[in-house]
């Protein structure tokens, strides 16, 4: 599979500090640094072989964009995202894609809709996580790209954040399911039909919302026992 084009997740580092912040958020959202892991300042400054300056800066940022909570003055941890807190996103995202989505179909390019037809395509005979991933933030962001409202694209992209990290640290996996369901947004777009593009990506982040909620049964009840 080709790469998709650069996910704004992975923005593109321009000095020391911003590739070690990078370069620790893909780690991260990768899942080479699990949900919930230590992450212990100095250890990781010699892993990266950078000083402690730059390190320190990346953490701190990574703290205030949600990705890290500190535990102590030189220690942090990866965030876990609970599946209520991402429940309360999804409904959120909602409101946001929804939006987006009738904004943007106007919009689309006929060559950009068929770059999304073939990187949906490609990912019909693999189950690389990863890159279904890059793939899943590539199509939600470009939506909130071509609306062209950034504001709404930077919050959605913050929105989709919280998702990834719920989906570090759970079971929480439907990547067949996602396919099928980005499909039917995409056929819609392509028909230049906003209103059937909107219907779709509502009832895809209805049914993520679904699963979400039996998440949270299960960590509830995680014995399934009656109560």
């Amino acid at each position: 599979m080709p790469p998709p084009p650069p996910d704004s997740l992975f923005p593109r580092p321009t000095n020391l500090g911003d590739q070690t912040h990078g370069h620790l958020r893909e780690l991260i959202l990768s899942r080479q640094i699990p949900g919930g892991a230590e992450v212990p300042e100095g250890r990781l400054a010699e892993r990266l072989n950078v000083s402690r300056t730059p390190m320190r800066e990346a953490l701190v940022r990574l703290v205030g964009e949600g990705l890290l909570e500190r535990t102590s003055e030189r220690s942090y941890r990866v965030r876990i995202v609970s599946a209520r807190e991402f429940f309360e996103c999804m409904q959120m995202r909602e409101l946001l894609e929804c939006h987006a989505i009738g904004t943007a179909v106007p919009q689309i390019g006929d060559a950009d809709l068929a770059e999304l037809r073939r990187g949906l395509d490609s990912l019909e005979d693999g189950e690389d996580d990863m890159q279904h991933w890059l793939y899943d933030n590539h199509f939600h962001s470009f939506f909130a790209r071509v609306s062209g409202n950034e504001t709404l694209a930077d919050t959605i992209t913050r929105m989709r954040v919280v998702a990834r990290l719920f989906r570090i640290s759970s079971a929480f996996h439907r990547k067949r399911e996602i396919d099928a369901e980005h499909r039917a947004v995409l056929e819609a777009a392509e028909r230049r039909d906003a209103a059937a593009a909107k219907a779709a990506m509502l009832a895809h982040l209805r049914n993520l919302q679904d699963d979400a909620r039996r998440a949270i049964a299960v960590e509830a009840n995680p014995g399934g026992y009656f109560l």
